[in-house]
């Protein structure tokens, strides 16, 4: 058993309950993980491989797979051999026993089988987690095999569920967890969890998990020099090793895991003439797993990043190198539409220049030094950001050919078709150019074609279709998430910039919104992929960053109505001096300057 107190973790729910993507949630800030799947066939299936496709989709490339669903006595055999410092997911349980039950598999001993599955897991030196469906709230099946299947997954599910550790039951993506501890049977509520909440440190929680829900721990040894050389703020500070070298695989801060769902419990019992805030309550959520309160503040000043990147042959096609140097002049000036939204909006603008990047149809757009050089560039602009007391960051865009090159960078990393997600070529005067699309979509196409047998890691793609706009992104991307420090994006570049930096530190993601959906399906697609929920879907399209900018004045209402209002009084059952119930306690108003960065 690991020093934490426990080693596995067995994950029930029903059909998309979403008990699979709280199983990735728990693991989230493994180094590496290797995610064991146990489905077979469907070949024939085009909606089973849809789904297969979708869980693909999310997991990190950093991740590892192993395929057990030829030969399901394997999985035993891989947990045996795991070594102490492996993460292993196991995606699920269900596609096992199809496995195991299947003719070609028998005359089988089935249930010694199970057996030594269970025994594999409780004594595996791996930290395990298992994803199971729960067939038991379900009609007994009609048919003897539906019956054999039901049967046996039930008493896998047993015998899992008295080997590990930990148990949770997901329910319309909400964990409860049904045991807490190996000595602890029974269902223990969210309440009584609070106990034992001290075996697992706060700031190692999970959003959307409730106590004890983390599987890795975050590092807690005193901070490394930072990367970026930003003044010193109240802010947290996370250690960085490597060198200073941003690398796969490495740890970052997460959120506050229980701030997020107590400040929507929170926003039930607040003092609000209407039914409440709607759909703002995704941004209200976000504010308080970032800050790590469950009454937020809102967003003080905001830095906008904008970067300026040009990208050669194809990707280009219908740009005008003199409209984004216009852009960024203006930017700098204080004028056009980026500009005065900061204005309104409390956000300086800082423009980022950066080297052209290659055809990406002729061969590899940056280099690997400068793939290193820009996602360092990138951090420490976000340190900079940080340490100058701002509280939150804005990816904005300004360059040529970062459309195509996002696109490519998608397509590599999530899969999704070229010609579905590239944006249309919008030039003055409203006018669609679609001949300038198509080549375009060719020099993606190409460069698809051209990188189908290279690797595909997170710099690899940089280096091979990204370039170094996209990096210096990512690696702002990273270098908020260091310094505990919200990203809000709204383009592609935002988008490219979110799943490369995912695929270096999955932790990463998790400080991103969406403020809004936008128009484009690159940018939904993309945020799917990446688990980004928009809080509006306004379908704006100002240009990148300035739909971000736009939101911003509504979203800090929001935020600070669910900060500041106090609980309706009919609610409250003890009154005291400070108008809040014993059981609202926990929701007081902090006090100025209280949780939350540091503002200059």
């Amino acid at each position: 058993m690991s020093a934490d107190g426990w080693s596995s973790v067995l994950v029930l729910g029903g059909i998309r309950s979403g008990k699979s993507a709280f199983a990735e949630s728990l693991v989230a800030a493994a180094p590496s993980v290797r995610y064991v799947a146990t489905a077979v066939g469907g070949e024939d299936d085009p909606e089973w491989r849809g789904r297969i496709e979708a869980h693909q989709r999310r997991r990190p490339q950093a991740w590892t797979t192993e395929e057990t669903g030829a030969d399901p006595a394997r999985l035993a055999t891989l947990l045996a051999e795991a070594k102490p410092d492996e993460t292993l997911l196991v995606d699920d349980l269900g596609g096992w026993v199809a496995a195991l039950l299947d003719p070609a598999n028998q005359p089988n001993d089935d249930v010694a089988t199970v057996t030594a599955l269970a025994e594999a897991v409780r004594t595996s030196a791996a930290r395990v987690v298992v994803v199971s469906p729960e067939v038991g709230l379900s009609l007994v099946p009609a048919t003897a095999v539906g019956r054999a299947f039901a049967d046996a997954l039930g008493t896998a599910n047993q015998a899992l569920a008295d080997a590990c550790d930990r148990v949770a039951f997901v329910v319309a993506g909400r964990p409860t967890w049904l045991k807490t501890g190996a000595a602890e049977p029974g269902i223990v509520t969210d309440v009584q969890a609070e106990d034992g909440a001290a075996e697992i440190p706060a700031h190692d929680a999970m959003a959307a998990a409730t106590p004890p829900a983390r599987l890795a721990a975050v590092a807690t040894a005193a901070p490394a020099k930072p990367l970026g050389t930003a003044e010193k703020t109240d802010r947290p500070e996370f250690a960085v090793e490597h060198n200073g070298v941003i690398e796969v695989g490495m740890d970052l801060p997460l959120p506050d895991g229980d701030a997020g769902p107590d400040s929507r419990d929170r926003l039930e019992r607040v003092d609000l003439p209407g039914a409440g805030i709607g759909a703002l309550i995704e941004a209200v959520e976000f504010a308080a797993g970032t800050q790590g309160t469950a009454t937020p503040r809102p967003w003080g000043r905001v830095r906008v990043l904008l970067v300026d990147g040009r990208h050669d042959g194809g990707a280009a096609a219908g740009a005008d190198p003199r409209d984004s140097d216009r852009r960024a002049a203006e930017a700098e000036t204080g004028e056009g539409a980026l500009a005065r939204l900061a204005a309104t909006a409390d956000a300086d603008v800082t423009v980022v220049r950066v080297p052209a990047s290659g055809a990406m149809e002729d061969g590899p757009v940056l280099d690997e030094a400068s793939v290193d050089a820009a996602l360092r560039q990138g951090w420490e602009l976000a340190a900079a950001a940080a340490g100058e007391g701002r509280d939150a960051l804005v990816i904005g865009s300004c360059g040529t050919g970062t459309d195509a090159a996002a696109t490519a960078v998608v397509a590599a990393t999530t899969g999704a078709e070229p010609v579905a997600v590239l944006p249309r070529v919008l030039v003055p005067g409203g006018r669609y150019d679609d001949e300038a699309w198509m080549r375009r979509c060719a020099a993606v196409r190409d460069a698809m074609h051209r990188i189908r047998q290279e690797p595909r890691g997170a710099k690899d793609v940089l280096a091979q279709l990204g370039g170094a706009d996209l990096a210096v992104a990512a690696g702002a991307v990273l270098g908020a998430a260091a310094h505990r420090m919200p990203v809000l994006v709204d383009g592609p570049v935002g988008i490219a910039a979110g799943l490369v930096a995912r695929d270096i530190s999955s932790q990463s993601r998790l400080w991103l919104l969406l403020a809004d959906a936008g128009r484009l399906e690159l940018v939904r697609q993309g945020a799917d992929v990446l688990g980004l929920t928009p809080v509006l879907d306004l379908g704006l399209d100002l240009g990148e960053g300035a739909n971000a900018l736009a939101t911003l004045p509504l979203l800090r209402s929001a935020i600070a109505l669910a900060g500041s209002l106090p609980v309706h009084p009919a609610l409250l059952t003890t009154p005291g001096d400070d108008g809040l119930s014993d059981d609202d306690a926990e929701f007081a108003e902090p006090e100025p300057g209280g949780p939350g960065p540091a503002r200059a």
